[in-house]
């Protein structure tokens, strides 16, 4: 049961580390969130094309065009700042929890008000991946590359466990939340029917001094 877990899990995290792509004009800058637990490898890699009047249509590349990625933390640390090409590859280590902000941004001259600033960006984020060596997965030496894998296993594996004791964090702090708020909700009706019997009280003493001043009773 345990390791069907860990497979659906490994799964899951796999469908969640697809590519994308996402559109921006030249200058403009586009930051994702990722929640992303602490000590936890990320390594994004992009692609950018940029629209062509002429031809109607995204070139293949954009040569010339660099862009500025930062990586900002939950604290505003800043761990990453960097310029790199129309392609390129970037890697970061987590040190805390929480939702952490890739921003991309080209460093285009032009102004965005000329034809032709669209991007389109194609971007692809790892959480938690360790890459396969591939000099050592292409060895002759069969039992170095098995032994290789297997680290790779047991590193995707200690990266689930991380992710699933990050998450029972956030159910904990969320429950934590949801009492507290439940806790207010009946402390404020207690209060609203406290008021509602002291508002009565006062109206049944109000019309009672109404009727003897009139003397009606």
């Amino acid at each position: 049961m345990k390791n069907q877990l860990i497979g659906f899990l490994f799964c899951f995290w796999i469908a969640l580390s697809q590519p994308f792509y996402f559109h921006s004009g030249e200058r403009e800058e586009k930051c994702i969130i990722e929640d992303i637990p602490s000590e936890t490898l990320v390594i994004g890699s992009y692609i950018v094309q940029r629209w062509d009047i002429h031809e109607q249509t995204f070139l293949e590349s954009a040569p010339g065009l660099g862009m500025y990625v930062t990586i900002t933390t939950p604290t505003e640390e800043v761990l990453l700042s960097k310029l790199y090409g129309p392609q390129g590859k970037f890697s970061f280590t987590s040190h805390v929890s929480g939702e952490h902000s890739i921003c991309l941004q080209s460093n285009s001259t032009r102004l965005i008000s000329f034809g032709g600033s669209k991007l389109r960006i194609h971007l692809d984020i790892r959480v938690g991946e360790h890459l396969i060596d591939e000099v050592i997965a292409q060895a002759k030496d069969k039992v170095k590359e098995a032994n290789f894998r297997v680290e790779h296993l047991i590193e995707q594996i200690h990266h689930i466990s991380k992710e699933q004791n990050y998450q029972r964090q956030r159910e904990e702090y969320f429950r934590l939340i949801s009492e507290q708020t439940n806790s207010n909700i009946l402390w404020w009706a207690f209060v609203q029917t406290l008021i509602l019997i002291l508002v009565g009280i006062w109206q049944i003493k109000c019309l009672k001094d109404f009727f003897i001043a009139k003397k009606l009773v």
